[in-house]
């Protein structure tokens, strides 16, 4: 995300984003968010259309990751960004709980597989299969090369 959309999602100024951004420096590692630079900014402008405003601005925004965008909420002081926060952290307890209730379909399957013949363990293995998460592609490093 550029520092445009995080500032409208948030209710407040790019400048008053990118101002906090500058102040708490610490808090926006590189996976986090990082300054364009002038080709890249070029780059984004031709080619993403409703950026087409950052043509003239003379300042380079900024990129951000989700997890940036969620540190960005942080570190802003409008209504906005505080629910926006709120609704984050809910959302990873959540995320949480649903894990934890996979743990214990896993031990219940266990114990099932314990009890039963192998005409069952066809069955649980089967069950197995479904619930191991798929396999996940590297990630690629943000930014342009």
């Amino acid at each position: 995300m550029i520092d445009a959309d995080p500032a409208a999602l948030y209710g407040v100024p790019t400048k008053r984003l990118n101002e906090q951004v500058r102040r708490n420096a610490g808090r926006f590692p590189e996976d986090f968010g990082f300054q364009l630079s002038p080709a890249e900014k070029a780059e984004v402008v031709a080619n993403c259309d409703h950026l087409a405003r950052l043509k003239f601005s003379p300042s380079l925004p900024y990129a951000f990751t989700e997890h940036g965008a969620i540190m960005a909420a942080n570190v802003l002081n409008s209504a906005r960004a505080v629910k926006m926060s709120v609704h984050v952290v809910r959302a990873f307890v959540r995320l949480r709980e649903l894990i934890a209730s996979h743990k214990e379909l896993v031990k219940c399957l266990d114990e099932l597989e314990e009890r039963y013949d192998e005409q069952f363990k066809v069955v649980l293995d089967a069950i197995r299969q479904l619930m191991a998460p798929p396999a996940r592609k590297p990630k690629r490093k943000i930014g342009f090369v």
